[in-house]
């Protein structure tokens, strides 16, 4: 069994023209392989998307429509990126992203691609387990773990970063395959992440809420926290009502 710190892995990071991997576009990609000891390969390069660049996602990345001018598109540079990848473990923050836009341009042209074959770490899942930043985006985990943090939300910076908190929430692991059964468990959060009561405790977030929440298309994790409040809620109101002699009249 292969110690967490000798195998290999393939960090990637993608800026695209919006946050539909079906419908967006690739306008910057970044891969790194690299083992805990040192950076294997770097692969990096601003893609021409061949549509505009809508302004939001321009603040967002800094990257616009003059930038991508001339780049090669995504299909000149997809089959180099997959035998780049190969059979190694792909790790990123919130990674399920980055691999269905380059399945869906894989598709869209036509190129042979096995990425949902692939093994994947998503260090949003490590940082929620871990559980001790503030935040779990990859600007607060950097600042949480003091890592110099340069030019956010281009692809190779994040891909740095990205690494280095990636050995910071791989401390409790000694193997990889160790980490992975942990990851396919679900992981209860202490907060809502998204919607009206971000940043709210589940005690606190008002049932009838919970109920609709569970019901919506959110990620393993986030649905195993918000039954397990209801779960709670549920348990508390029998125990309330059970222990009330005054409950029945």
């Amino acid at each position: 069994m292969t110690l967490l710190n000798k195998d290999i892995f393939v960090c990637l990071d993608i800026e695209a023209t919006g946050l539909d991997p079906s419908n967006d576009r690739i306008v910057e990609i970044a891969i790194v392989k690299f083992t805990f000891d040192k950076v294997l390969e770097t692969f990096s390069t601003l893609i021409d998307p061949e549509v505009e660049i809508p302004k939001p996602s321009q603040i967002i990345h800094n990257i616009s429509d003059d930038m991508v001018k001339g780049k090669p598109k995504i299909k000149e540079v997809l089959p180099d990126i997959l035998k780049f990848i190969n059979s190694h473990i792909i790790m990123g923050h919130g990674i399920k992203f980055d691999i269905d836009i380059v399945y869906a341009a894989t598709k869209r042209d036509q190129i042979p691609c096995k990425i949902y074959n692939a093994t994947y770490i998503d260090t949003l899942r490590l940082a929620r387990l871990y559980g001790e930043s503030p935040s779990n985006s990859l600007k607060e985990l950097s600042k949480h773990f003091n890592i110099d943090l340069e030019g956010a939300h281009r692809a190779l910076n994040d891909v740095k970063a990205n690494i280095e908190v990636f050995k910071k929430l791989s401390t409790p692991f000694t193997t990889t395959n160790q980490m992975l059964k942990r990851l396919e468990k679900p992981i209860a959060l202490k907060k809502m992440p998204l919607g009206k009561h971000k940043g709210r405790p589940f005690s606190e977030i008002p049932i009838e809420y919970l109920r609709w929440a569970a019901g919506k298309d959110f990620d393993q994790d986030l649905l195993f926290s918000i039954r397990l409040a209801i779960n709670t809620r549920k348990k508390k109101t029998t125990f309330e009502t059970a222990s009330n002699p005054f409950s029945s009249l």
